[in-house]
């Protein structure tokens, strides 16, 4: 009987440490909590899906999401539905940090709630994605604002349209709460309205179109700053990297956007494919991009000329377009540039071009390619070798000082895990974590510790049981 306690007790023992160590530093749910970093597109549930999906598996699971939803877009894994209300009355609430999926009807607008305090801004985009199908024309778009209870806009909605290409392709647009603002009845707190629509829908077909819809809260600074954005900031256009480009397959949406460093990449593109890739850009720094499309094999049965066939865009962590160019395709090799942007900076936000406008935090910028289907048609359904070549320009600088912590938290770093200064938003930045403890580093220390812990604990343990089995043994 002494004999099967002493063995429950060494069992019981082993299992209390076994799970304690399970449960503490090491463990699925401990590593999460470390990670500072979450894509922002990513719902809570489907972060660690959506981060480096740089691998030829997780660009089979976007494609596989594209197929069985009959859309262009891998919509992000996991994304609660909400339904748009045709009135504020039934108006459904969004949480910043988390990405919603949604439609979006031919005729009216839709509405969705949010309920903000007084010192934060909110932006929210929206991604509406018709049918890869649907018959749509150039001037047709959409259209998102932030209102308040009184239906007057926050700021000047924003509208995206089909373009020259008139391909079905996901369109992106943001609206935004924006603090200080200028216009006093959007600084208060309450409730607040993202009003979503279709716009110039004149000869396309009917029919939804699928929407995600992405909310994202930055805090306040802790010192107020300048009030203007910077007048000179070097405009010159930087040379492309050369070199041999790299193989790299590009995601089917923000969620699943491939992670690219500064340097030449190539992929391959087929009519009517969108591709997404996302690029960390620090504070103080300039990115710039450019697109090389091949030529094609294949003949087709039309003119051999594509108006706005290859479509490259650069968007902001919170998905706000800041520049795009559109290149006609005649089947011959094509090139493509962004024009020259300024380093990234909070006060660029008071600028009035929007292309200065839209670089005003670090985090991941989206490139996204888009070949008309159009060039299908007229020169063959074969895919086209892609080349993009990124350049990331400066040292990395300290972020403005965040007072607290952004939703989706870690949205305005650079890098996995913010690695470096310029990456974690620097010192004075708690955009990491608002408690000033967050990140990678305050993640390791408490790893660290709680493997030191768990250690001590499993030797004091082993000690305690073997000065008992030798007292036993001596009959003691």
């Amino acid at each position: 009987m002494g004999r099967r306690r002493t063995a429950w007790w060494r069992v019981a023992v082993v299992g209390v440490v076994l799970g304690a160590v399970s449960g503490g530093p090491g463990s699925a749910g401990f590593a999460a909590s470390a990670s500072p970093f979450r894509s922002p597109s990513a719902s809570p549930s489907s972060s660690a899906t959506a981060s480096l999906p740089t691998t030829a598996s997780s660009s089979a699971t976007a494609t596989a999401t594209s197929s069985a939803t009959d859309s262009s877009y891998a919509f992000a894994q996991g994304a609660p539905s909400v339904t748009g209300a045709t009135d504020t009355g039934d108006a459904e609430r969004l949480e910043p940090g988390t990405t919603y999926r949604s439609s979006l009807p031919s005729e009216g607008k839709v509405y969705y709630r949010l309920v903000l305090d007084a010192t934060s801004t909110v932006y929210v985009a929206a991604t509406a994605v018709p049918p890869t199908d649907a018959e749509v024309t150039p001037t047709e778009g959409v259209r998102v604002s932030v209102q308040d209870a009184d239906g007057r806009s926050c700021a000047a909605p924003d509208t995206a349209s089909i373009g020259a290409g008139r391909s079905p392709r996901p369109l992106t647009v943001w609206g935004a709460r924006q603090l200080p603002s200028s216009r006093s009845l959007c600084r208060g707190a309450g409730t607040y309205y993202v009003v979503v629509e279709r716009v110039l829908r004149t000869e396309s077909s009917p029919g939804d179109w699928d929407l995600e819809l992405a909310p994202v809260l930055e805090p306040r600074l802790r010192k107020a700053g300048a009030t203007s954005a910077p007048e000179a900031w070097d405009s010159a256009t930087p040379s492309p990297p050369g070199g041999e480009a790299a193989r790299r397959h590009g995601g089917g949406g923000f969620g699943s956007a491939t992670e690219l460093e500064q340097g030449a990449w190539r992929d391959d593109v087929r009519p009517g494919q969108t591709l997404f890739y996302k690029v960390p850009v620090g504070w103080g720094q300039q990115v710039y991009a450019t697109v090389d499309l091949s030529s094609a094999s294949g003949g087709g049965v039309g003119g051999g000329f594509v108006p706005g066939g290859v479509n490259l865009a650069l968007y902001n962590p919170v998905r706000g377009l800041v520049d795009d160019t559109s290149i006609s395709y005649n089947g011959s090799r094509k090139s493509g540039a962004l024009a020259a942007l300024p380093p990234v900076g909070y006060d660029n936000r008071y600028a009035v071009s929007d292309r200065v406008g839209g670089m005003r935090f670090a985090g991941a910028y989206y490139l996204v390619v888009h070949l008309a289907a159009r060039v299908g048609e007229e020169f063959g359904d074969e895919p086209l070798g892609l080349t993009l070549r990124v350049r990331v320009k400066g040292e990395a600088t300290a972020g403005p000082g965040y007072a607290g912590r952004s939703e989706p938290s870690g949205i305005f770093q650079a890098g996995l895990l913010g690695q470096g200064s310029g990456a974690a938003g620097g010192a004075g930045s708690s955009d990491g974590g608002g408690d000033g403890g967050g990140g990678a580093g305050a993640g390791m220390k408490l790893v660290a510790f709680g493997g030191i812990g768990a250690g001590t604990l499993l030797l004091v343990v082993l000690g305690v049981w073997v000065v008992v089995g030798r007292r036993r043994a001596a009959g003691v």
